[in-house]
């Protein structure tokens, strides 16, 4: 069962209204005295429904949820679609200057501020949620896989697992880079993280860039799975394919548990 809200971010967006998804697991009704984990998800109107995604084709991810029974609330919320630069504006932690986009202004700090002060906040009031950091993951591609990186190590007290599918990791290297090294973490952080080789391409030393990345992270400690993903394309339909993946990185040695109310 997928819930759709319409929610406002006044810090980004004023009274502009967009679409909230809640997944719900197939026993939701059924147990009412059940609680379960969360996992958060950027670029909401792409998880679920073809009929709402940008290009056409969602990730399936109502169709992976419901026929492999996991019992976990997926929490998801629509992109900005101003054409100026909405998206890259809200999910991207630093300002960048760029060939294609032109000059961006980095609000993704205050869209990562909104989402774990306002939206989890309500979103642990309206479901039965197991709220701690040990139960609440999230996840994105592309801009929103930087984002789901950069909410791992800036949230590491809210998030304990992130899956960053295709991460903008050339928006700002350095500062990426300085965010992994420096940021104090818990030793049971977990991250998968990929890359299609059919994309490596898309920007210049990518491959470079990836691996370099993919090695600070292991120097970090970081229970890390990341992989360069055969064939694989920037776009939902690749993505889609990786669910396998990334959904076993974050459930890997982890006990889906359940809390009776009180």
């Amino acid at each position: 069962m997928v819930r759709i809200w319409k929610i406002t971010i006044p810090q980004l967006t004023g009274d502009k209204r967009r679409r909230a998804y809640i997944y719900l697991p197939r026993d939701y009704e059924e147990e009412p005295g059940r609680r379960y984990p969360v996992l958060y998800m950027f670029d909401g109107h792409n998880v679920f429904f073809d009929s709402h995604a940008t290009y056409g084709k969602s990730w399936g991810m109502k169709e992976y949820m419901d026929e492999s029974g996991i019992p976990l609330i997926i929490a998801a919320v629509e992109c900005n679609h101003d054409p100026d630069n909405g998206r890259l504006s809200e999910y991207s932690p630093y300002s960048f200057d760029d060939s294609c986009f032109g000059s961006v202004t980095g609000r993704g700090e205050i869209t990562m501020d909104w989402l774990v002060h306002t939206f989890k906040r309500q979103i642990d009031c309206c479901f039965r949620t197991l709220r701690d950091r040990e139960h609440t993951f999230i996840a994105g591609s592309s801009m929103g896989g930087l984002m789901s990186l950069y909410a791992l190590f800036t949230c590491n007290d809210v998030f304990s697992r992130a899956a960053a599918l295709s991460p903008s990791l050339w928006v700002d290297p350095p500062r990426i880079e300085e965010l992994i090294r420096e940021t104090r973490l818990d030793s049971r952080t977990v991250l998968y993280m990929d890359y299609g080789s059919r994309e490596l391409a898309r920007h210049e030393g990518m491959a470079r860039r990836f691996g370099d990345i993919t090695a600070l992270l292991t120097e970090r400690q970081i229970l890390l799975e990341s992989r360069i993903v055969p064939g694989g394309e920037h776009c939902e339909a690749s993505w889609e394919r990786q669910i396998p993946f990334f959904m076993n990185t974050l459930l890997y040695d982890y006990t889906l548990e359940e809390e009776q109310e009180r």
